[in-house]
C-alpha cells in the first residue's frame, strides 16, 4: 500500500516507521521541517525502542506531496489547529480513491478533513502510543497501546478491515469499532482533564492527583464534558469518564502532556480543539461549561 503521513511529528513517524517495515508498503513522511526531513532522506529515522535504537530507511522523508503523488492511505497527524491548511496543502497526495485517517488529537478534526476532501473518503480513530520527538531525524517511542479505527457510519467495510491488518502486521496492534465518534470522545474526556490543567500547573500526569485542589478542578472539567456528550447522545465507552482519566493520570504518570510540551517550547497549543471544543458544543446543546471556559481562555493567554 502507499501511504503518506501527513504531519512528521513523534506519533506520525512512529506510524511511519511501523509502516514501512511492512515490504509491500511505500510510506512517505511529509513535514515542512526541512532539518528533520533532511536528516530521514540522509540517515532514515531512528527511533528509540525498548531502550534500543533501531533505524527505519526505508521509510521516505519528503517537504513535497508531489514527490509521493496520489496514495492509497493519507494518515493525518498535524496538531488540530493545522489540519486544514495541511490537507490544503497536501492535495497532491488526495487522489479520488484516496482514504483519509486521523488519528488527532481534540474534537473538529473530522469535518475539517472532510470539508477539503468529501466525507466518504474520511476515516477516524484513536491511539494510545505515546512517542516523543528527540531531534532531526529522531524520536522515541515513549508507550505502546492499542489503535481503534472505524467508519464514520459505523458500518463494518472491507476497506476498513484491510487498514486494520495492514496496521496490526506492522506491529500497530488495531481493533475496529462500530461507534468511533463515541471513541474520540472517550479521548476527549481525557485530554480535557489532563492537558490543559498540566500546561498550567507545569504538573506530570500523575502529579495532578496529588494535589485534592487540583483533582476537583479535573472532575469539574470533565463531568462538563461528559454532561454535552449526554446532550448530543454520544455513546460513551465509559459510564466513569472522571474515573477513567485519573486511571489515565496514573497510567502515564511521568509524561509530560502534549500541551505542557507546547507550553514549555512555546508553541500553540491545541486548546481550542480540547476544552475549548467543550465550550463550543456545550453552547450549541445550551450546557454551561464555566471550568472548561477559565481552562481554555488561561491556556490562551499562557500561550500568547
Amino acid at each position: 500500500m502507499k501511504i503518506a503521513i501527513v504531519g512528521a511529528g513523534a506519533m506520525g513517524c512512529l506510524y511511519g516507521a511501523k509502516l514501512s517495515s511492512v515490504p509491500e508498503n511505500e510510506v512517505y513522511l511529509i513535514d515542512v521541517w526541512k532539518e528533520h526531513i533532511d536528516a530521514i532522506r540522509r540517515n532514515g529515522l531512528v527511533m528509540e525502542e525498548k531502550e534500543s535504537l533501531v533505524t527505519y530507511d526505508r521509510v521516505k522523508g519528503i517537504s513535497d506531496p508531489n514527490e509521493a503523488g496520489f496514495c492509497d492511505l493519507a494518515i493525518v497527524f498535524v496538531k488540530s489547529t493545522l489540519t486544514s491548511m495541511a490537507v490544503k496543502l497536501n492535495k497532491a497526495v488526495f487522489g479520488p480513491e484516496t482514504i483519509a485517517l486521523t488519528l488527532q488529537n481534540g474534537l473538529g478534526n473530522i469535518d475539517l478533513i472532510r470539508a477539503e476532501i468529501g466525507e466518504q473518503n474520511v476515516i477516524a480513530g484513536t491511539t494510545a502510543h505515546g512517542a516523543t520527538m528527540l531531534g532531526p531525524g529522531s524520536m522515541r517511542h515513549a508507550g505502546s497501546g492499542k489503535t481503534i479505527i472505524g467508519e464514520l457510519d459505523g458500518n463494518r467495510t472491507e476497506r476498513i478491515e484491510k487498514i486494520a491488518a495492514l496496521f496490526t502486521e506492522a506491529g500497530l496492534e488495531t481493533d475496529i469499532s462500530d461507534h468511533v465518534i463515541g471513541l474520540v470522545w472517550d479521548k476527549l474526556m481525557v485530554n480535557v482533564g489532563i492537558n490543559a490543567l498540566t500546561g498550567i500547573t507545569k504538573l506530570h500526569n500523575g502529579e495532578l492527583l496529588d494535589h485534592p485542589e487540583i483533582v476537583a478542578l479535573l472532575e469539574a472539567a470533565v463531568a462538563e464534558a461528559k454532561a454535552v456528550a449526554e446532550a448530543k447522545n454520544i455513546r460513551l465507552s465509559f459510564q466513569d469518564p472522571i474515573g477513567h482519566t485519573k486511571d489515565v493520570c496514573r497510567a502515564t504518570a511521568a509524561n509530560k502532556s502534549s500541551m505542557l510540551q507546547d507550553i514549555l517550547n512555546n508553541k500553540t497549543t491545541e486548546i481550542d480543539m480540547i476544552n475549548g471544543a467543550i465550550i463550543r458544543e456545550g453552547a450549541s446543546a445550551g450546557i454551561a461549561t464555566p471550568v472548561n471556559f477559565v481552562l481554555t481562555n488561561l491556556i490562551r493567554f499562557m500561550q500568547k
